[in-house]
């Protein structure tokens, strides 16, 4: 598989039909209504046009179909009036269930995992992140292969059927696990490269910040804002990839390294995650994490835990955290209005401003970035005192 390629084509033109089954278990974490928003979203930033939804309600997910035969039933027969080309599962398909609903439907099918690998795939410009996006589309391929030839199975013997077969699978199967290897062992070398790296900073005493948050929350616009870094600004999911690292001074001349990586997001497939440790380790040696939230977001509680949770996945749960509620223009009128608030309505429960470590801003506006680093020079200061006692 080329490095780019993608699983999604990159036609516009493509009409998707998304497709979600309600299995009510604490896993699923939040209600298939907003699961599916968020994969509409997904969608469309991987240039498809969403036609419509079909969810079903089951105990767990059909072994052979992922829906049950009344629902696949229906959705063949949705294809002639929404014609659509593409069905995206907001779940991780097995390769047989992708086999047989491809049969069935006559027509591409992916999965969750697969739209995501699509996306990051677009929005890599870094040499770094391009081979760990790589890596994770042909770990995601790798099991998927033995349905590439079925299609001469299906046409029975005889003249043009004498094909590839089995020994083209296996040669197949061999390039890409040796693919792996190889780009495995050239993210070993970027992560050698990165371990140097940060033994240099840690030398020269310079402490480090990390962005971290669900996709779209506002990262990139804050680390704009406060270091004029031109990173890409869009109101898309992944908008930016690559990590970036800004030198700041604050107000009382102490500077830091403020460092932005990939956003997360519900249901982030555990091979991407793997994929991007390199780039994750980066949050490993951070001082400070900075936690941006949307809180304009009807489900930004449920965002907050989403992230909470792969920090703990990742064993950053006890670094010192800032929670950052973000996008406060899209709800209040002027700075002044936002300075006047003491406390805030958040997940159910009235928080404090003044006890909670946390701050409110709008990074697209600037509002509140002098409480924001004020907060962060206490934080490094109060680290450097502990650090000499």
């Amino acid at each position: 598989m080329n490095r780019r390629q993608s699983f999604v084509t990159q036609d516009e033109s493509e009409r998707a039909f998304l497709v979600g089954v309600d299995s009510k278990t604490p896993a699923n974490g939040r209600g298939i209504a907003a699961s599916l928003e968020e994969l509409c979203y997904l969608a469309q930033t991987a240039g498809a046009t969403v036609v419509g939804t079909l969810t079903q309600k089951l105990t767990s997910p059909s072994a052979r179909y992922y829906l049950g035969k009344g629902k696949l039933k229906e959705l063949v027969e949705l294809k002639a009036q929404k014609q659509y080309s593409l069905v995206i599962f907001d779940g991780e398909l097995s390769p047989q269930q992708q086999r047989n609903l491809e049969e069935a439907l006559q027509t591409k099918v992916i999965d969750r995992t697969a739209l995501i690998l699509d996306i990051f795939a677009k929005h890599a410009q870094t040499r770094e992140g391009q081979l760990q996006v790589e890596l994770a589309q042909h770990q995601y391929l790798l099991p998927r292969l033995a349905g590439q030839w079925s299609h001469l199975e299906q046409l029975g013997g005889g003249i043009g059927t004498r094909g590839p077969g089995e020994s083209q699978l296996e040669t197949d199967r061999r390039l890409i696990r040796g693919r792996i290897q190889r780009l495995r062992s050239k993210i070993n070398q970027v992560k050698r490269h990165r371990a140097l790296y940060r033994q240099q900073r840690k030398k020269g005493g310079v402490p480090t910040v990390a962005l971290v948050g669900y996709t779209n929350s506002g990262k990139s616009t804050l680390l704009n804002a406060l270091s004029k870094a031109n990173v890409l600004v869009e109101d898309k999911l992944f908008s930016t990839l690559d990590p970036v690292t800004r030198r700041i001074i604050l107000p009382d001349n102490q500077r830091f390294l403020l460092t932005d990586t990939v956003g997360f997001i519900h249901k982030l497939p555990v091979s991407i995650v793997a994929a991007f440790r390199a780039t994750l380790e980066e949050l490993e040696e951070a001082d400070l994490l900075l936690h941006i939230v949307d809180i304009t977001h009807p489900n930004a509680a449920e965002q907050c835990q989403t992230v909470e949770k792969i920090l703990a996945d990742l064993n950053l749960n006890k670094t010192p955290e800032i929670t950052v509620f973000n996008k406060l223009d899209l709800i209040l009128e002027s700075e002044a209005e936002l300075k006047a608030l003491s406390t805030i309505s958040y997940s159910e429960k009235q928080i404090n401003l003044s006890e909670a470590p946390m701050v409110l801003i709008s990074a697209s506006k600037r509002w509140g970035m002098s409480e924001l680093l004020n907060k962060i020079a206490t934080h490094l200061s109060l680290k450097r005192v502990d650090n000499r006692t």
